[in-house]
């Protein structure tokens, strides 16, 4: 197992960060944000396209990025870095499977990973909350049911285009094209 960041990793990193950034900006032009958390849709995707480390590490990066520069998510009450914490679990747990079993259906990957990811949150949301004496459980509550609209969107949205990136051709060594 190769420990190299490839061209091709930095280049995804740099886009689905990038998307990651722009798209809660237009999503929260409409009031959209909060409901169908946007910077989650290219930062979990990101986990299809990238080795474990870097997907982790830009998905551990951005949201906190997103609320220096934009303010959201913001950092009272602590969002940014209960975001940074499951987008990072995500990202670099759908990696590791997709490193590991490349032919695995995408559902099967996703479901179980953003389960995982909701109840990290829950868990993050609830024990943040306690700590700076906000009412732990309404929080976490209120965490767990506003983010189902997004659950779904990423549900519908990820695993085509995980498809897509994976039909795509990929450049051989010394840089001809493989054939299909």
């Amino acid at each position: 197992m190769s420990r190299h960041l490839s061209a091709r990793d930095l280049a995804y990193c740099g886009l689905f960060g990038a998307a990651a950034l722009l798209l809660p900006v237009l999503f929260h032009l409409v009031h959209l944000g909060a409901i169908f958390m946007p910077m989650y849709l290219p930062l979990v995707a990101l986990g299809f396209f990238s080795k474990p480390v870097p997907a982790a590490v830009t998905a551990l990066v951005t949201p906190v990025l997103s609320g220096a520069l934009t303010g959201m998510p913001p950092f009272f009450p602590p969002v940014a870095p209960s975001m940074a914490i499951e987008l990072a679990l995500m990202s670099g747990l759908i990696a590791l499977v997709r490193q590991r079993w490349p032919r695995v259906n995408e559902w099967a990957v996703l479901l179980p990973v953003l389960l995982l990811g909701r109840v990290a949150y829950v868990g993050l949301v609830y024990g943040f909350s306690a700590f700076i004496q906000l009412p732990a459980a309404f929080m976490a509550g209120l965490s767990l049911v506003s983010g189902w609209p997004g659950l779904i969107l990423m549900l519908v949205v990820i695993p085509p285009v995980a498809r897509v990136g994976r039909s795509v051709v990929r450049p051989a060594v010394g840089g001809e094209r493989k054939t299909p």
